[in-house]
């Protein structure tokens, strides 16, 4: 067996428990779509692969980038706005199996969201310990718009990206972190975040390491120093050669990669420059307003009393990412995972995009939920399995719903 092996067997048998929860409670999330549909005289597959931001990236697979449409209104939705990473993995699917392009990026979403769910679980098991990493997963799962983890977009490939680069980041791989965070700036524009957290937290590991020497002092040529985890709390496995800071620099070098290369290719094919991928996004009329455009659609709802509650609970949904954010402040989160969700919530929240998207913007920073997994964590196996199943159903009956009428955008 090699040594990639015996490395990952372990941590699979680990995650098995978080991962076999995953997948049932997206196979309930499926089944109670399908049955919804068929009553209702609609195709659950067709929801699922073949309508609105999937058949973009179909489009893309199969045709490439050029492609738009020009509405009454002026704005130009262009093919452009749509990062490449999702697309080329559904053209490769595609040229190598049977599989329609359709059909390529649900198994891709399938395979990608079982991959961030084993990410979730590592990250949080790195942390917290193996119970908390299997709350972690179930409450990921369970989220109201869980359903988009089983749709042909690249939520789940993205949340796979950034919760194993974050993972290694823990636990000191920089390298595999610089060259996950650029996969991920190839997925989503929020790609933007994990960089965010390579970035900072390798700053902050130097910052770091300067304290240290100037209080202990350099150490000899040709000694080790044993590296500390991202945190800068626990010591990582073994001693590490002196090349540390090395790996940390190319790590951070490689992590802006993917995203900057996509964006200049962009202004490149626009004529428009560096920002000509800013224009194409204009375009879809998304751009970051500072939660402007958000905080008046919220306050446009209080003008009749219906529509007001609605408005209520809007104000109710960000007051609790907020207060889920500052508990992780309080009860010490490591930096990587911070900087990560706080990123993420910025972008969802203070961007002008369709604002039925944000709880889907938001599905990625999963950090978020660690307050309620280390809650939950705290319950007995019985009762704890008895809630998640409960918010399970609600969320598998919510996602049906939502995918027979508007869905997502």
């Amino acid at each position: 067996m090699t040594d990639l092996g015996t490395r990952t067997e372990p941590a699979l048998r680990r995650a098995a428990p978080a991962l076999l929860g995953y997948a049932a409670v997206r196979a309930l999330g499926l089944l109670t779509l399908a049955l919804w549909s068929a009553a209702r005289d609609k195709n659950a597959y067709t929801l699922l692969t073949a309508r609105w931001d999937a058949l973009w990236y179909t489009r893309v697979a199969e045709l490439g980038y050029g492609y738009e449409v020009r509405l009454p209104n002026g704005d130009v939705h262009s093919n452009l706005a749509f990062f490449p990473l999702l697309p080329w993995l559904e053209r490769l699917l595609h040229a190598t199996t049977p599989l329609s392009f359709a059909d390529a990026g649900f198994v891709v979403a399938l395979l990608a969201s079982l991959a961030a769910a084993w990410g979730v679980f590592a990250v949080t098991e790195h942390v917290y310990g193996s119970r908390a990493g299997v709350c972690a997963v179930l409450l990921w799962a369970v989220l109201p718009v869980g359903i988009v983890q089983s749709m042909a977009y690249s939520e789940s490939l993205f949340t796979a990206l950034a919760a194993w680069s974050l993972y290694a980041v823990l636990t000191g791989r920089w390298v595999t972190a610089g060259l996950l965070a650029s996969l991920a700036g190839l997925t989503r524009p929020v790609g933007l975040a994990v960089v965010a957290a390579v970035w900072v937290t390798g700053i902050a590991a130097f910052l770091r390491d300067r304290r240290d020497r100037d209080l202990s002092g350099s150490p000899r040529a040709g000694s080790v120093v044993r590296n500390r985890d991202a945190a800068g709390e626990r010591p990582a496995r073994g001693p590490v050669p002196r090349t540390a800071p090395v790996r940390r620099v190319l790590g951070m070098a490689l992590a802006p990669l993917g995203a900057a290369a996509y964006v200049l290719w962009v202004g490149h094919r626009t004529g428009r420059g560096p920002l000509g991928y800013l224009d194409v996004q204009a375009g879809w009329r998304n751009g970051f307003d500072g939660g402007y455009a958000f905080a008046r659609f919220v306050s446009d709802k209080f003008t009749s009393f219906p529509s007001a509650l609605a408005g209520a609970g809007l104000i109710v949904g960000v007051g609790l990412v907020v207060w889920l954010y500052v508990v992780g402040v309080r009860q010490g989160q490591p930096l990587p995972l911070l900087v990560y969700s706080g990123v993420v919530t910025a972008l969802a929240l203070c961007a002008s995009s369709y604002f039925g998207s944000k709880p889907r913007l938001l599905m990625p920073a999963f950090p978020l939920l660690l307050p309620l997994v280390l809650a939950l964590a705290r319950v007995r196996t019985r009762r704890s399995a008895v809630i998640v199943a409960l918010i399970a159903t609600a969320s598998a009956l919510y996602g049906a719903f939502w995918l027979n009428g508007s869905g997502p955008p």
